[in-house]
């Protein structure tokens, strides 16, 4: 019975920790949302030249 009661415990005092250790996620969907803006932007922006430069990159290789 003692072990028992030492593990619930401990699964509770971790799941204490867990809950407080959330970290600030707003903030991380923000920088996400952020970012998948700022990639959209320069790839509507840019897509010819994108293409292009990596066109030449791949026809520059010379194959086997």
């Amino acid at each position: 019975m003692k072990y028992a009661h030492d593990l619930v415990h401990r699964l509770l005092a971790r799941a204490a920790v867990l809950k407080s250790d959330r970290g600030d996620v707003p903030g991380w969907v923000l920088v996400a949302v952020m970012t998948a803006g700022l990639v959209t932007a320069l790839w509507l922006v840019a897509d010819d030249a994108l293409t292009s430069v990596l066109d030449r990159a791949i026809n520059s290789v010379s194959g086997p």
